[in-house]
């Protein structure tokens, strides 16, 4: 059976790297129940099926929670209840809410979403493997800006099958269901779990727990998981080694363009007033309803509301509102679906009180397993399909790139902010607590094909989301392989060479020359404090240079004053939208230094408030 690949790919970027991802689903009937795949766990039995394609068996939408439906919104999750019977596992269980990645004022899923699917070598039921024979796990954190997405459009049969590991994708809480605290919730707050506001969190701590009390029955070791996740995954995967209620949970972890970042209650609880992010924080979402509802005709009014009603009063008013009736507070037409509210709250139980850095640089603040970190050298080229003036779109379609050089250099600045936050700051910390089991990596690869009058190799390059065509192998997308891959042969043998490393990091925490000795891979060396030889692993095909370690290090303030200085920009006016475009997303950047930037050149920062109901025009 061949994967196929959407024609959506044209469409721009979430539906570009969806209809990749889908690649891997291979056809709509349901599969058939495969009777050797029979486990049994402490809530039932649980059959499965065997992966048309790979060698594996898989389990679908396994709860691992109760519902967080009702009075469970807001509220860390709960066990899940014991079935009768045997349970069917062959369907990915509900994406939890948020708005359509395709169309983007369409709300889609449900709040009772906290499923997880597995994926493992095929045992018959009496040759699981038991004691030292088990299997790493690895445990995968889907990404979407922590506001969309789901475990569905990761197909790791072929991880588990080749790579001898169990895998699990786990979905979570998103958005404003996932991350939201309110000094109103905290009153009634019975414990600190429940004051935490981090939701989403708790959601992947609840899937691990799962983990760690039935992955046995799946040949999996519970005292061998690898935790691993892209772009917002990766952003939790730095949250679980930020969190004490992780601890002894996982024993390895991969960030994939993610980021270290977190934030305090004030944060997280302010209005947007003079705000140039926008930020929709619990008190601007509490503003937002009562001016949409009518109980205040403008944003000075409606802070009189609040400041009348009682603790009991907006906790009540904010529990009664529909997952609908909160959606419609946001402004979706930035990124595909996406929106912005604050989240990785410092609470200082399930995430550290300390800034991230801090926390990593300071023993006993931080969970020490050993870690992977990397980002893709043009991370946001991707985003500028959808933003950016360089490229040409006829009635919202993207028909190339107009000035590959301003494109280029988005996509290159982009990425060096990207790897401030997502490599060296995090790894630089913790190494300099003497740890030598820290690794690094840039991935270069950039020779994508073309599809009709799309040169996805100029409008892509590097790009954020790259990488995961390679570490869950979708690199063969049916009939459209020649046009997605300019070489298929040497993209299918990158992603060998990838899975290779990430497997053998799962087996022993330090990825060396990966699993498959017959690769002849180069050694991955940990990054050490202070050195500027050799510091990061680069990924890419041998056209690209290969796999080699490179020297060097960034910070936001150099990243900056090279941009600030750079040659090869048209004119103040390029300088400052690509600045104003990489503080309004890079948490490496401070927003209120764009009105310095350059001595100030730049315009004031234009404040555009969403159109929502009853909001500014």
């Amino acid at each position: 059976m061949r994967r196929s690949i959407s024609h959506s790919a044209v469409r721009g970027l979430t539906a570009t790297l969806s209809a990749f991802a889908l690649a891997a689903c291979g056809g709509d009937e349901p599969p058939a129940v495969d009777a050797s795949s029979k486990r049994t766990l402490a809530q039932g039995e649980l059959v499965g099926f065997a992966h048309p394609e790979s060698a594996a068996h898989v389990w679908k939408g396994v709860p691992f929670a109760k519902p967080p439906t009702g009075e469970g919104r807001w509220r860390p999750p709960e066990p899940p209840e014991a079935w009768q019977g045997t349970r069917e596992a062959l369907a990915t269980g509900e994406s939890c809410v948020q708005f359509d990645m395709t169309d983007p004022t369409r709300v889609v899923g449900d709040e009772d979403c906290l499923y997880l699917d597995i994926y493992a070598p095929k045992f018959e039921p009496g040759a699981v493997p038991i004691g030292a024979a088990r299997k790493p796990v690895m445990v995968w954190i889907h990404g979407g800006g922590n506001s969309i997405g789901d475990a569905s459009l990761y197909d790791a049969s072929r991880i588990a099958s080749e790579g001898d590991v169990v895998v699990v994708a786990i979905h979570y809480r998103l958005g404003v269901f996932g991350w939201f605290t309110h000094p109103a919730l905290r009153v009634s707050a019975t414990g600190p779990e429940e004051a935490s506001g981090n939701w989403g969190t708790l959601d992947t701590i609840r899937a691990l727990e799962w983990v760690r009390d039935n992955i046995a029955a799946f040949g999996g070791d519970p005292q061998n998981v690898t935790i691993f996740g892209e772009s917002a995954g990766g952003m939790n995967v730095f949250a679980l080694l930020l969190s004490p209620r992780a601890s002894g949970l996982f024993h390895r972890a991969i960030s994939q363009s993610g980021s270290a970042i977190s934030m305090t209650f004030d944060q997280a609880e302010t209005y947007s007033d003079d705000d140039p992010r926008q930020t929709v924080g619990s008190n601007e979402v509490l503003l937002r309803l009562l001016l949409i509802d009518g109980r205040a005709q403008e944003r000075t009014d409606a802070k009189r509301v609040i400041d009348a009603m009682s603790e009991a009063q907006i906790e009540d008013y904010l529990r009664s509102k529909s997952a609908e009736e909160l959606l419609a507070v946001f402004d979706t037409s930035l990124a595909g679906g996406m929106v912005f509210v604050p989240q990785l709250l410092r609470d200082g139980h399930v995430i550290s009180d300390l800034e991230p850095q801090k926390a990593f640089a300071t023993r006993g603040e931080h969970n020490a397993v050993p870690t992977i970190a990397g980002f893709n050298r043009e991370e946001t080229k991707l985003f500028s399909l959808m933003l950016s003036n360089h490229i040409s779109r006829f009635m919202g379609i993207i028909t190339g790139v107009k000035d590959q050089r301003g494109h280029d250099l988005d996509g290159e600045y982009g990425g060096l902010l990207w790897r401030v936050d997502g490599m060296d700051k995090p790894l630089e910390a913790m190494a300099s607590t003497g740890r030598q089991d820290v690794y690094g990596y840039r991935f270069d690869w950039d020779e994508f094909g073309t599809f009709l009058w799309l040169d996805f190799a100029a409008l892509l390059g590097a790009s954020h989301g790259t990488d995961i065509l390679f570490v869950f192998d979708f690199t063969d997308m049916g009939y459209l392989t020649d046009n997605v891959y300019a070489d298929p042969a040497t993209a299918a043998l990158l992603s060998k060479q990838m899975r290779s490393y990430w497997v053998q990091f799962a087996r022993t925490g330090d990825p060396g020359r990966g699993a498959a000795n017959e690769l002849g891979l180069t050694r991955w060396k940990p990054w050490a404090p202070g050195r500027d030889d050799e510091k990061f692993l680069v990924l890419d095909s041998e056209a690209g240079g290969g796999f080699r370690m490179e020297a060097g290090s960034v910070d936001a303030e150099g990243v900056m004053s090279r941009l600030e200085n750079d040659s090869r920009f048209a004119g103040d006016e390029e300088r400052c939208t690509l600045t104003r475009n990489l503080m309004m997303f890079s948490g490496a950047l401070d927003p209120t230094g764009y009105e310095t930037f350059a001595g100030g050149i730049c315009e004031p920062w234009p404040m555009e408030w969403p159109k929502l109901p009853g909001s500014p025009s």
